[in-house]
């Protein structure tokens, strides 16, 4: 039997680059299905979405430049699709709201709430999986204001979640101390941005828009030699 792989994959769900990069995610869970192990970690890169811009782009026509340079980039992917009116109306605040969300979803997969199964109603995604690609979607294609609580509990709602249960993942703090956990994770592996691939014990990091065959490659070198062999180099 074939080791199973740890792959971290770090992101914030207001990147678009980790928004066109969903399609690699797939795509890997269908190659290597169970010899892989996607553990999903969120870092605070739209923590404060006024600052951020304002610092990037503040020079280069504040919001309005912003979106015009990710309707520029989404272009070259046709598996994605962005409104219009991105970053210009209905612009969340921060992502850290629904990093939190999210974190409590996962955390009643992992207590055995929430089923952790691929399901067929969502593509083949778990239940956790279908919640941070919706909430991309309902951003980028759908421009809804996803740090809006109301908004994740319409999401929670439609997907059949237990709304009082996530809820109160947040309330007891518990949520709260795995987002810090992902982003102690993120400065202990030295990790640059979203989204970032992290393979090998830390060892390998691949940031960015890198493409999907060296994704696949780095897996498969691994998983054929897991480390237990000395180098020659």
């Amino acid at each position: 039997m074939q080791p199973t792989l740890t792959v971290s994959y770090f992101s914030d769900v207001l990147c678009v680059w980790a928004y066109a990069a969903q399609v690699k995610l797939d795509e890997l869970q269908r190659q290597f299905g169970d010899q892989i192990r996607v553990e999903y970690r969120f870092l605070h890169l739209f923590g404060d979405v006024a600052a951020r811009i304002e610092t990037g782009w503040g020079d280069k026509g504040g919001a309005a430049g912003y979106s015009r340079q990710v309707q520029k980039m989404a272009v070259r992917f046709d598996h994605i699709a962005i409104h219009p009116e991105i970053w210009t109306r209905n612009v969340p605040p921060t992502s850290v709201s629904c990093h939190l969300f999210l974190k409590a979803i996962q955390l009643l997969e992992k207590q055995g709430e929430v089923s952790a199964a691929p399901e067929e109603r969502f593509g083949g995604k778990s239940a956790f999986e279908e919640a941070v690609w919706r909430c991309r979607l309902a951003f980028f294609r759908d421009l809804q204001d996803i740090a809006d609580r109301k908004v994740q509990e319409a999401m929670a709602s439609d997907m059949e979640l237990p709304l009082a249960a996530i809820q109160q993942q947040i309330d007891s703090g518990a949520a709260h101390a795995a987002l810090c956990a992902d982003f102690d994770a993120k400065d202990r592996q030295q990790v640059e941005g979203s989204p970032t691939f992290v393979l090998n014990e830390g060892r390998q990091k691949l940031y960015g828009n890198v493409g999907y065959r060296i994704v696949e490659a780095s897996i498969h070198e691994l998983l054929v030699d897991p480390g237990d062999r000395a180098s020659w180099c």
